[in-house]
């Protein structure tokens, strides 16, 4: 995810890059034991985005959530990716998790790069997954779920219709 490339803006459907990726992370889930739930919606329009990029910024999403629940033995491990039209112009693709939750006096810090909760952790998953999303003109954003677990959510914008019409 540290690399930098070059943006290849296209039309995406966000269910298919939630199918790219995964594959990608089954064995870490089975590894873990942590169940996961899909919970697409049908028909979503086409967003506009590099399907690279975020495929880079689910699975830092989804790794970061496994990690996260990696210690929990109170409750079951699971994991829910959903998506779904935000408004008018984005559509949203949310991450949850049944983990520990997010302490409220780190909320404001989890995008700040070198900033980390990890023994291990470098601090920069999601300081670069927010820069990805924002250079796409959408929003990453988390919260703490109070009966246990966080949620990460990004939008980007759909393709314009009059984008369809003309490209």
């Amino acid at each position: 995810m540290a690399t930098r490339s070059t943006s290849r803006k296209a039309r995406v459907d966000v269910n298919d890059v939630v199918g790219d990726v995964v594959p990608l992370v089954r064995a870490e889930l089975d590894r873990h034991q942590v169940a996961l739930t899909l919970d697409l919606a049908p028909g979503l329009p086409l967003a506009l985005g590099d399907r690279v990029q975020l495929q880079q910024v689910l699975l830092n999403l989804i790794m970061n959530a496994v990690e996260a629940m990696a210690a929990l033995a109170d409750r079951p491990r699971q994991l829910h990716i959903r998506s779904a039209r935000h408004d008018a112009d984005h559509v949203a693709v949310a991450v949850r998790d049944t983990g520990p939750g997010i302490d409220p006096g780190t909320l404001d810090r989890l995008f700040t790069a070198f900033f980390t909760t990890k023994p291990r952790g470098m601090g920069m998953g999601l300081s670069i997954s927010r820069s990805i999303i924002e250079a796409h003109g959408g929003r990453l954003v988390a919260a703490d779920i109070v009966e246990g677990g966080a949620s990460f959510q990004f939008t980007v914008p759909v393709v314009a219709a009059h984008a369809d019409a003309v490209g």
